[in-house]
């Protein structure tokens, strides 16, 4: 899709109900699914943020969608494909700004770059006890990138790959809490996107196919 006219189809983005749990479940692992609201609360779960963020192609003006690779580290996250983002600190105002804010500190994006279009559903993490919201947002042209230590690897989506079926997969994963797997999952550029990213990339997928 042309950048334009993904940008003339915002204000239809902004009005479509989302698909909340139901799109989410559509990517989520088995583990995940055993979670309902008041389970979730019960668990008082460390509030997060993170932003999937639209660009446009420099050479073709295609629409991108920003996911990164996490550094290798001794943690329950380590080496998956996520959105830039992390947990809420004291000075936030808002979820919003914890997405804006940590975008910046992983990808070096600056805040008046970017524009928020909308909150998606929450996703709970039950891995690490997180309740992480996802907010779509875009800059007008792409990002000139810089890295932290977070983050091994920029990964620049096109929108035509999120939106195929054919990228619709199921593997076998082991990780830390869990032994040869399966899980429902993205399979994107020789990459495999799986868990919350998923559940959060199905759920904005549907919103797309709304108006695309």
């Amino acid at each position: 899709m042309d950048f334009n006219t993904f940008i003339q189809q915002l204000d239809d983005l902004k009005k479509q109900d989302l698909g909340g749990l139901e799109a989410q479940f559509k990517l989520a692992p088995e583990l995940r699914l055993a979670y309902n609201q008041q389970k979730i609360a019960s668990k008082n779960p460390k509030k997060a943020a993170v932003l999937a963020l639209f660009y446009p192609s420099e050479s073709t003006n295609e629409v991108l969608l920003l996911l990164t690779q996490r550094a290798s580290y001794k943690g329950t996250h380590s080496s998956q494909i996520s959105f830039p983002g992390g947990k809420v600190e004291e000075n936030d105002n808002s979820l919003a700004q914890t997405a804006i804010r940590e975008t910046f500190e992983e990808v070096g994006i600056r805040k008046n770059e970017i524009r928020i279009i909308r909150e998606m559903t929450p996703v709970y993490i039950p891995p690490s006890n997180f309740l992480a919201t996802p907010y779509m947002g875009f800059t007008l042209a792409r990002p000139l990138f810089k890295t932290n230590h977070e983050v091994a690897e920029i990964i620049e989506v096109n929108l035509k790959e999120l939106l195929s079926e054919k990228n619709i997969t199921t593997v076998a994963m082991t990780t830390s809490y869990m032994n040869k797997t399966k899980v429902p999952a993205f399979s994107i550029q020789n990459k495999i996107i799986w868990g919350a990213t998923a559940m959060m990339l199905s759920e904005i997928k549907d919103l797309l196919k709304m108006v695309i």
